[in-house]
């Protein structure tokens, strides 16, 4: 997924697509995520992890071989579209069962190495991308996601057992979302969850199209995009740590203050290695920030529907990214590039005030 979200929009700039036709790509990754978050964590409340994952994997292959046999705008689009899906399958569904699966004094220990793994995909998908686009064309890159997007297939069938996420938890509870949104502290982490992920997006799919306008090989642009998730790494193996000095909500609003100041400076640059420094220190905070929403959520949901309620977070944060490229896009059209970096940091600033600490009663619960 980290390796296609760098390869797609390079290739529709290749097929000379303009700043607002990347900003609909961005838009076409979150709309099947957006759709079936929330259905895919009512399935693995209720039935476990195994078939979902499957089902993600092959949607995934089948995808990006669309975007490896027919070259062109449509078949780009239709692979964004499948890899959505699959981010929408994977990411509910691991975070749900990294989080049955934990005690509670151990879920940020959990969760953080759950993110480093994350963080050691991030790191290596863009640099595969830029390389196989370097030496074996956008086609041929393609395919070779096609084949990682594989993987997992492999690994769930040397794993044998059913990986029921609901097995340790009470029976799936009705209610439905208004009885979900109820929750004290959910719609707080739903907002500053949906800011970060935004942010950490956008910053994913502009900090190509800005390397590219400055003339740099796909290569350079994926060793920035890969200080990124080294920073990321870096931070979540002090998680733990940090989570314990400073609690959840504190520490999440330091995550914004840094991810903020670091757009605020992209701009500014032209050079590759400060480009690469910038990109090193904004991984810093949204690598922490990440973790510590996805907390957040699984604390203040229901016993029994955390799936449906990490689902229900996964939904919101690409509703409001499916809406916040194609804007983006059309300022970079009228205004360049500038602009969106600095209203991306704005953004983040505002996640920051919001996530401080509150009283008792806005604060998200404890399971």
């Amino acid at each position: 997924m980290a390796a296609a979200r760098m390869l797609l929009p390079l290739y529709a700039l290749e097929l000379g697509a303009h700043a607002f036709t990347v900003g609909v790509l961005a838009a076409t990754f979150s709309v099947c995520t957006m759709l079936f978050a929330m259905p895919v964590g009512r399935l693995a409340d209720r039935f476990g992890a195994r078939v979902p994952l499957l089902v993600g994997s092959a949607v995934g292959c089948l995808g990006m071989l669309c975007a490896y046999a027919v070259s062109g705008f449509p078949a780009i689009f239709t692979a964004a579209a499948a890899m959505g899906l699959t981010t929408a399958i994977f990411n509910v569904t691991l975070q749900n069962l990294v989080g049955l699966l934990s005690e509670p004094q151990l879920r940020a220990q959990n969760f953080s190495n759950y993110s480093l793994c994350k963080s050691t995909s991030d790191f290596l998908g863009p640099l595969i991308a830029g390389f196989s686009i370097e030496h074996s064309g956008y086609g041929m890159a393609c395919l070779y996601v096609a084949l990682m997007t594989l993987m997992p297939v492999a690994i769930l069938a040397l794993r044998k057992d059913p990986l029921r996420a609901g097995a340790s938890r009470a029976a799936h509870r009705s209610g439905g979302l208004g009885a979900m949104l109820a929750v004290p502290g959910v719609k707080k982490v739903l907002a500053t969850s949906s800011l970060l992920n935004t942010g950490q997006d956008l910053y994913q799919f502009y900090m190509p199209v800005y390397a590219h306008s400055l003339g740099m090989a796909a290569s350079t642009i994926g060793l920035i995009l890969a200080m990124n998730s080294t920073a990321a790494f870096v931070v979540r193996m002090a998680l733990p740590r940090l989570v314990a000095r400073f609690k959840e909500e504190k520490l999440l609003a330091y995550a914004f203050y840094v991810g903020a100041a670091s757009l605020l400076l992209v701009p500014l640059f032209q050079n590759a290695v400060i480009l690469a420094m910038i990109s090193f220190v904004f991984g810093l905070g949204m690598g922490c920030g990440g973790p510590i929403v996805t907390m957040l959520m699984f604390s203040s949901s229901r016993d029994g529907r955390s799936g449906e309620a990490l689902g229900l977070k996964v939904m919101v944060n690409h509703l409001t990214k499916m809406v916040s490229p194609v804007v983006f896009g059309a300022i970079g059209s009228a205004l360049g590039l500038f602009p969106m970096f600095w209203i991306n940091a704005l953004m983040l600033g505002a996640g920051a005030v919001l996530s401080r600490p509150g009283d008792a009663s806005g604060s998200p619960g404890t399971r």
